[in-house]
């Protein structure tokens, strides 16, 4: 290990990106981790701990990821590396048994919400989806009167994409006391902004594709724990279902963590300027930023993040005959969805795709999706910030919503 807990304990996280996960000091050593391309190692006799042996058990360029990851998320043990952030679902999801009860947020990712769902319809497991930022809500589901309590509360904070906050550790010490097993999303805040282990989560989840990784180039998820049973189970999953990580696609994301503090601080102060002035916009029907004072989720984020992060998202208001904003009455207005679509399409720098937390600033109308849930408004637009210069986006945005007219 290039840095031991202790030297990570006391450096700052903007340092630890960079510092950890280095090969040795030693004369002549790389300063940069190689890729190893092999599928077997050599060895002989019965395997042992620490022994590689085969490509699907171990490769030494998972390892410096793992490592700086792992030290980031503040945990004692090296995080666990996938082939997908929903091949990272899975194996979190395993730790649920067969038949538990599994309390999820309504509003989270797709794909999370999809496999759960699958699950439950095969029997293998009891879904109940509440509103995570309702923590009344959350505690009756964890413990119903008269029912079974929960075997695995799962966190997204802020969710995706209605970016709604949970208390995270009021939330863990209940689940605790129920007996279930807390995974948390951290693909939005990134250990930067958010450390879910130290508010009490069991487990740490991230797709690595979103902001570790943080180019658009590579897809990739990760486990993080400081349970050494945890991990162990965790990787047997991995190891026994096959969803590992490609090493050129490892090495390619460490590349990308290297400079997460910068792309994080910056798409952060834009995210939080774009959110004033798209608060107080027209076509703007209500907009959903933490960083917002008047924003419901703003104190608790306020209290357990270090800053806001850089996803916000607007309901784009109906307009009517005449240009102005809409109640839906008139015969010749346009939809809230319409709306977003025409301003979307009449964006030049934003880029209209899915995915989140890359250098360029993605937008996207979510429900175009199939699979999200149909309590996400029709209206809803989500936008990723980039690291491009803020007024050029906000130029952008500015001409793309006078296009609608009025």
């Amino acid at each position: 290990m290039s840095l031991s807990e202790e030297q990570a304990a006391s450096l700052s996280a903007e340092t630890v990106v960079v510092a950890a996960g280095r090969p040795p000091r030693e004369r002549d050593e790389p300063v940069n981790p190689p890729i190893v391309l092999s599928s077997t190692y050599f060895g002989t006799g019965p395997l042992g701990d620490g022994d590689r042996g085969y490509g699907r058990y171990s490769n030494p360029t998972w390892d410096p990821f793992e490592e700086a990851l792992g030290q980031l998320e503040g945990a004692q043990l090296p995080g666990l590396l996938y082939a997908s952030g929903l091949a990272a679902v899975s194996s979190a999801l395993s730790l649920v048994p067969a038949g538990g009860v599994l309390v999820m947020p309504s509003h989270s990712y797709a794909g999370s919400l999809v496999m759960a769902t699958e699950l439950a319809g095969k029997g293998f497991l009891e879904l109940r989806t509440v509103d995570i930022a309702d923590t009344d809500a959350v505690l009756a589901e964890l413990a119903p009167a008269g029912g079974r309590p929960a075997s695995m509360l799962w966190l997204e904070s802020p969710t995706n994409p209605m970016l709604g906050v949970a208390d995270i550790r009021a939330l863990t010490a209940a689940a605790h006391a129920a007996g279930a097993v807390v995974v948390t999303d951290n693909t939005f805040s990134t250990p930067l902004v958010q450390q879910p282990l130290a508010l009490g989560s069991d487990v740490v989840l991230h797709s690595v594709t979103k902001y570790l990784s943080g180019h658009s180039d590579v897809v990739l998820g990760a486990l993080v724990t400081s349970d050494a049973g945890l991990r162990a189970t965790l990787l047997h999953h991995r190891t026994i279902h096959g969803g590992i990580a490609g090493p050129f696609e490892a090495w390619l994301a460490l590349r990308g963590l290297r400079t997460l503090a910068l792309r994080v601080e910056r798409s952060q102060a834009s995210a939080a300027v774009l959110a004033e002035r798209l608060s107080t916009h027209p076509r703007v029907g209500s907009i959903r930023f933490p960083g917002l004072a008047s924003d419901p989720g703003h104190e608790r984020a306020r209290n357990q993040m270090k800053g806001f992060g850089s996803v916000l998202c607007i309901e784009m208001a109906a307009i009517d005959s005449s240009g102005n904003n809409s109640s839906g009455t008139d015969t010749g207005s346009i939809s809230g969805a319409e709306a977003a679509d025409r301003m979307i399409r009449a964006l030049k720098l934003w880029l209209p795709a899915t995915s989140l937390g890359g250098v360029e600033s993605l937008i996207e109308r979510r429900r175009r999706h199939t699979a999200e849930p149909a309590s996400v408004p029709d209206n809803l637009v989500r936008l990723s910030v980039g690291i491009e210069n803020v007024e050029d986006l906000w130029a952008d945005l500015e001409q793309a919503l006078a296009s609608l007219g009025g």
